[in-house]
């Protein structure tokens, strides 16, 4: 058992320059690793950022959807006004 409050080994961050006893075949490596995390961070950041996208732009759609019918309908309620008045016209 470790004291409390003491890092352990396998936590401890290191310097890959200035660390004694790597090779530069684990060097490469660990730069290779890093590398690789920080191409997965950033893809799961665009990730999230390409969905909210999609999702505003799919909301615009549906708007621009809905509107289009609630118009055709009301374009309807007027032609059968429109009717209904020269109807009146040509009883009178």
């Amino acid at each position: 058992p470790e004291e409390p409050g003491v890092a352990a080994a396998f936590a401890r961050r290191i310097d890959p320059a200035r660390e004694p006893g790597l090779s530069p075949e684990q060097r490469r490596l660990m730069a290779q690793v890093e590398h690789a995390q920080r191409q997965r961070v950033l893809q799961r950041r665009l990730r999230g950022r390409n969905t909210l996208l999609a999702l505003g732009i799919g909301a615009v759609a549906l708007g621009i959807y809905g509107y289009t019918f609630y118009s055709v309908s009301q374009e309807r309620f007027l032609d059968e006004l429109e009717q209904e008045a020269e109807a009146a016209r040509a009883r009178a």
